[in-house]
C-alpha cells in the first residue's frame, strides 16, 4: 500500500506502543487540543495525540505526532542516532518523481465540497495559544506552480483562517511560494494554490526540505518515502495535489485583497509579526472518507524540532565545504536559534570560518553558534556547558557580529520597542563562542577519562538491586 498517513500511524501503534494517546473525550478547538500537549510537555513527555471528538466538527485531529527523534527517524526510516548526524538525509536514497493517478484513484476524492458546502469552520483548527488572533493552519503543504518554468513548489506556511471561505497567508522572506504570488501578482491575476493537510511525515519533510531553485519537493518527498507520492489534479486548477492526503483545500490569492493577520505565537514563542498579509479563497475543499486533520503545536517542540532538522542538514553541507574536519551539527530543538558545531580543529581560524559559513546558511535564524572540538557530544548540552566552560576565554574568543539579523521578522530583538507599546523594526547582533583547544602544535591540558578499553570490558548489565536492609554489606557480616 502506499504510503500516507494511516500508513505511518499503523506503523506507530505497531513499532512503538503507547507513542499514539486517543483522546476520546469532547475537547474544545479553542485551546482544547494544545492544552493537552501543553500539560504533557510540562512533565517531558511528548506522545502524538489523535482526537476524535473535537466539538463542533466530525473530523479527527492528530496533533504533536513529530515531537520525538525517535517517530521522526522512524518516519524517514533512520536509526535516531542517524537523524542529526546525517548530513543530508536524501543522501544515498533515490529521487522519486511524483505519479499521476486518476480521481477514482485518489483516496482525497471521496469526498467533495464545492459552492456553499464549502466551510471551514466545519474542520477542527485549533487556536494554538491565549492571544492567538484565531484558528490558524500549521501543518498545512501549501502547493503552487510559478507560471514561468511551470515547476509545482511546496512549502509549510501560516495560514490565519478569518471565516468559512478566506484566509491569510504569509509568506516569510525568500519563500518560494511568495515568489510565484508576486508573479501572478505582477500580472493581476488571482495565484492558484492547494492547501494538503495530512500526510505521511516523509511528505512533511520533503515540503520544508532546503532546496535550490523553485520545486523540487515532491521529488524530496518521494526520495524521503523510498516510492513516488501519488499526485491528481485539483478541482478548481491545474495543480496537481497530493492524491492520498486527508484534506485539500483549493482555492485563489486574490488580487489586491489585504487583511490583518495575526497574532500568532511562531517558533520562537512570542508574538512577533503579523500585518497585512494576502488573503486566499478557498472554492473547494477534497477530502478521504474519515478524514484526519493534522495539527503541529504552535512554538511547541514538534514546531522546533520540524525546522531544526533541515537546517541541520544545510548547515552541514554548507560547513563541511569549508572546514572540511566538521564532525556534527546541532541545532538545538529547544532554541533553533543557536548552532553548535564539533570541529577537528587543524587551523587556528577553522572556528571562525565554520561559524561565519553556518550563519551565511541560515542567516535570518541563527543568533550563536558555538565551535568545540571534535571530543564533545554537540547533542549533549552539558558537554557543550562543560567546553565553554574549560575552553573559552571570553576576552579572545568571543566574536560579536553587529547589525547581523533583522531587521523584523519574527524574532522579539529584531525590533525597538517603547514604553508606548509600539516598535519599529531594527537590526540585531549575533555572535560566535569559541570554545576550542589551540590548534596543533600547541599542547592544550588533556580531558580527564576513564580508558576507553576498560569501560567497554565493564558489564553494567550484570549489576544488581539492593531491595533489603539485610543486603547491606555491614549488615551482612557474619
Amino acid at each position: 500500500m502506499p504510503s500516507d498517513l494511516r500508513t505511518f500511524l499503523s506503523q506507530l501503534v505497531t513499532e512503538m506502543p503507547g507513542a499514539l494517546k486517543h483522546v476520546d473525550t469532547p475537547v474544545d478547538r479553542r485551546f482544547g487540543i494544545t492544552a493537552y500537549g501543553a500539560k504533557l510537555a510540562a512533565q517531558k513527555k511528548y506522545p502524538a495525540l489523535l482526537f476524535t471528538d473535537v466539538t463542533g466538527s466530525d473530523v479527527a485531529c492528530v496533533a504533536n505526532l513529530l515531537a520525538t527523534h525517535e517517530r521522526m527517524a522512524l518516519a524517514l526510516g533512520l536509526e535516531p542516532e542517524d537523524l542529526t548526524n546525517a548530513s543530508d538525509r536524501t543522501q544515498g536514497r533515490t529521487p522519486h518523481p511524483p505519479v499521476t493517478v486518476s480521481s477514482e484513484d485518489a483516496p482525497v476524492k471521496e469526498i467533495i465540497w464545492r459552492g456553499d458546502d464549502v466551510d471551514l469552520t466545519r474542520l477542527p483548527i485549533p487556536v494554538h495559544n491565549e492571544l492567538d488572533g484565531g484558528p490558524f493552519l500549521t501543518a498545512a503543504v501549501s502547493i503552487m506552480k510559478d507560471p514561468e518554468s511551470g515547476r509545482l513548489n511546496a512549502g509549510i506556511y501560516r495560514h490565519h483562517v478569518y471565516d468559512a471561505r478566506r484566509m491569510g497567508v504569509w509568506f516569510f522572506g525568500s519563500h518560494d511560494g511568495g515568489t510565484i504570488h508576486r508573479r501572478y501578482a505582477e500580472k493581476g491575476e488571482p495565484t492558484p494554490i492547494a492547501i494538503a493537510i495530512g500526510h505521511h511525515p516523509a511528505f512533511l519533510m520533503g515540503a520544508v526540505s532546503r532546496i535550490a531553485g523553485i520545486g523540487g519537493e515532491y521529488d524530496a518527498a518521494g526520495a524521503f518515502l523510498g516510492e513516488p507520492v501519488d499526485i491528481v489534479k485539483a478541482e478548481t486548477s491545474d495543480i496537481m495535489v497530493p492524491a492520498r492526503a486527508e484534506i485539500v483545500l483549493e482555492g485563489f490569492i486574490v488580487p489586491g485583497e489585504i487583511e490583518e493577520e495575526g497574532p500568532f505565537a511562531e517558533w520562537p514563542g512570542h508574538y512577533v509579526g503579523g500585518g497585512p498579509k494576502p488573503v486566499v479563497r478557498i472554492d473547494a475543499v477534497t477530502m478521504r472518507k474519515g478524514a484526519i486533520f493534522q495539527d503541529i503545536q504552535a512554538s511547541g517542540r514538534e514546531h522546533r524540532l520540524m525546522g531544526a532538522l533541515p537546517r541541520i542538514s544545510s548547515i552541514h553541507t554548507r560547513v563541511s565545504q569549508v572546514v572540511p574536519g566538521l564532525k556534527a551539527v546541532n541545532v538545538p530543538v529547544h532554541t533553533r536559534q543557536h548552532c553548535y558545531l564539533s570541529i577537528k580543529k587543524a587551523m587556528d581560524h577553522d572556528p571562525i570560518r565554520a561559524a561565519f559559513a553556518a550563519f551565511n546558511t541560515e542567516p535570518e535564524n541563527l543568533r550563536m553558534v558555538v565551535v568545540v572540538d571534535d571530543d564533545i557530544d554537540v547533542f549533549d548540552e552539558e558537554d557543550v556547558s562543560w567546553a565553554i566552560g574549560t575552553r573559552f576565554d571570553a576576552a579572545k574568543d568571543l566574536q560579536i557580529i553587529p547589525a547581523w539579523n533583522g531587521p523584523g521578522g519574527l524574532l522579539p530583538t529584531n525590533w525597538e520597542y517603547d514604553d508606548q507599546g509600539t516598535r519599529k523594526p531594527r537590526m540585531s547582533s549575533a555572535c560566535i563562542v569559541d570554545a576550542t583547544k589551540p590548534a596543533p602544535p600547541v599542547v592544550f591540558p588533556p580531558r580527564a577519562k576513564v580508558p576507553d578499553d576498560v569501560v567497554a570490558a565493564t558489564d553494567v548489565e550484570a549489576l544488581t538491586d539492593i531491595v533489603d536492609d539485610a543486603q547491606l554489606p555491614w549488615n551482612s557480616v557474619r
